[in-house]
């Protein structure tokens, strides 16, 4: 069995899409905080603003992230919480993926091994 190891991303990471735009967290699991702010889950709903992606010429900015967290990773309530490892995906409006987030998660609460 293999766990996913990594930071547990909080209200403080700093998320982008691949192509510049900030990805945030339309909503959060206020219940358990890291470091005073609410830890992520895979409950949360991530929009994308100010992307910059255009196919020839024409934008498609990045909307929304999608997290495919680890089966066997830390639960909150029973939803996993996102770490920085945490497999990701970027769309369009079109619910075309657009590649993964970058996500830059700070290293002072607490890692999950």
């Amino acid at each position: 069995m293999s766990i996913s190891q990594g930071t547990i991303v909080n209200a403080a990471a700093s998320l982008h899409c691949p192509h510049g735009g900030r990805a945030s967290a339309a909503s959060a699991h206020a219940a358990v905080r890291l470091d005073g702010l609410p830890v992520h889950t895979a409950s949360d709903t991530f929009v994308v603003t100010g992307c910059p992606h255009t196919v020839d010429g024409v934008p498609h900015p990045c909307a929304t992230v999608r997290w495919s967290p680890h089966a066997d990773g830390v639960r909150v309530d029973g939803v996993p919480v996102l770490l920085h490892t945490t497999e990701a995906q970027c769309f369009g409006a079109a619910l075309v993926p657009q590649g993964p987030p970058v996500v830059n998660a700070a290293r002072r609460g607490a890692t999950c091994r």
